[in-house]
């Protein structure tokens, strides 16, 4: 059964995601891309088993009916692609990955006129005619290529103070992950004083036996070249591009929540962007909170995954927006999330402030209050997802003795406490899990709501 997630359809390769499949999917797609009076489509591909083969299947597919199709030149990031459809004239995108997911799985991303994930809407059209398409072969047409990396490297540069990165000197050590990111950093910070180390920069389909997925336990290599060469930072993608996580100068893990509150702090503090709302996930920090009171300014939350911030994109003005995964997205550039520019923000927030990352992160803390957050994975049985559905009916009102501020339900179940510090509970759409997220002012607060949590739920 092909079924469109979050962001798109995955599948494990030679299983769910075979070339039947995906020229099914390609077919279904442009029907409704012809329906629509669409006409011009960008494939895109990244560095996964055969990704670039499943991309011709389908340029194939949309050649034969009759829409005027391009791959990218090379290998690429799915915001390069979100950033080709935007910027260079087309109606529609596809991006070939499996972005973080484990080495076994690739998929196929969909991407509108506007430069972003397609909408829920979108993605029901096209799941509506899989059942009446074939995924039969077609002829092989000759391939039509555009270098979309160029320009892409171009408008990024134009988001930030560029003149600073050739004033200061700075090292960063930039880890792909074995992604399609590969090199683009570097390329990014040509002609600068910026010294880009590059770690885990070549194609292995397998990921050196791990996820390319940019999360702590998988950044062990990045920390120890970050001391090796007494760099400034580090920095890591995921690998499609579309994620980051920090590494800061002590070596030390920066975690995805304070990322956004540092991305935040800089685009309000340092470049003086006030105009828009500011839009999180549920599980996202309330470091934000606290930033966005302080500087008037609107903060959004919404359920987790960016197609929910998207949609407040799509509709009024947004600042910033982001979520707990490392997922962060500059709508002025682009209504998607972007690693590469993610990173620049990150370096020309270090620069501009004239401080190691470390103390930036201090810094934020002292004037916002300390935020630390664990998020753990929980295998249950159906009943206890059952017993989650009772609690949102009728939730508690003290939870680990704490009193309750604040009930959300808009996705799982939110606690908020007097110290703003908060427990949610999501259950799990495709697996037995349900995932149990914390963040308070000590290490110690934190553990206790985790285990607070897991008492809720518990059977």
């Amino acid at each position: 059964m092909i079924k469109f997630g979050t962001d798109g359809w995955r599948a494990v390769i030679g299983e769910g995601f075979t070339y039947e499949n995906v020229r099914r999917v390609a077919r279904a797609h442009a029907k409704v891309l012809k329906e629509k009076g669409a006409k011009k489509v960008l494939i895109g591909y990244d560095w996964r088993f055969s990704s670039e083969r499943f991309a011709k299947q389908v340029y194939d597919i949309f050649v034969s009916e009759g829409l005027e199709a391009k791959l990218t030149k090379r290998a690429c990031t799915t915001p390069m692609v979100s950033f080709g459809v935007r910027y260079m004239g087309f109606d529609n995108g596809v991006m070939i990955t499996a972005s973080h997911n484990p080495p076994e799985y690739n998929g196929y991303k969909i991407k509108e006129s506007f430069g972003g994930s397609a909408t829920p809407e979108f993605v029901k059209e096209v799941e509506s005619k899989l059942g009446v398409v074939s995924g039969d072969p077609v002829p092989s047409a000759d391939p039509q290529y555009i270098d979309v990396e160029e320009l892409y490297i171009s408008k990024v540069r134009e988001h930030v103070s560029f003149e600073i990165f050739r004033e200061k000197e700075l090292t960063v050590v930039h880890d792909a992950m074995h992604g399609t990111t590969s090199g683009v950093l570097s390329k990014v910070l040509e002609g600068t004083k910026v010294e880009v180390v590059k770690i885990r920069s070549y194609r292995d389909p397998l990921f050196g036996g791990t996820s390319p997925e940019p999360v702590e336990k998988n950044l062990g290599a990045l920390r120890k070249k970050v001391l090796a060469f007494s760099a400034d930072l580090g920095v890591a993608n995921d690998g499609d591009g579309d994620r980051v996580a920090l590494v800061d100068d002590k070596g030390s893990f920066v975690n995805t929540q304070m990322v956004f509150a540092l991305l935040l702090y800089h685009l309000v503090k340092n470049k003086g962007k006030r105009e828009g709302v500011v839009v999180k996930t549920v599980s996202t920090t309330y470091l934000a909170d606290r930033i966005c009171r302080s500087e008037g300014i609107e903060l959004r939350e919404v359920p987790v995954g960016f197609k929910n911030i998207n949609e407040v994109i799509l509709k009024e003005k947004v600042l910033f927006g982001g979520e707990e995964s490392g997922g962060y997205g500059f709508p002025e550039f682009l209504p998607e999330r972007d690693g590469i520019l993610s990173a620049l923000m990150v370096l020309e927030m270090v620069l501009l402030m004239d401080a190691p990352l470390s103390e930036v992160v201090t810094h934020l803390t002292k004037n916002y209050g300390p935020s630390f957050y664990r998020r753990i994975d929980l295998p249950v049985e159906e009943r206890s997802k059952e017993r989650l559905k009772g609690l949102i009916g009728d939730p508690p009102t003290k939870v680990g003795g704490r009193v309750v501020e604040k009930v959300l339900t808009i996705d799982g179940l939110k606690f908020v406490f007097g110290d703003e510090s908060w427990l949610l509970l999501r259950p799990s759409g495709t697996e037995p899990l349900i995932r149990i997220y914390a963040e308070a002012p000590s290490e110690g607060d934190v553990e206790e709501l985790l285990r607070a949590g897991k008492d809720l739920i518990t059977v």
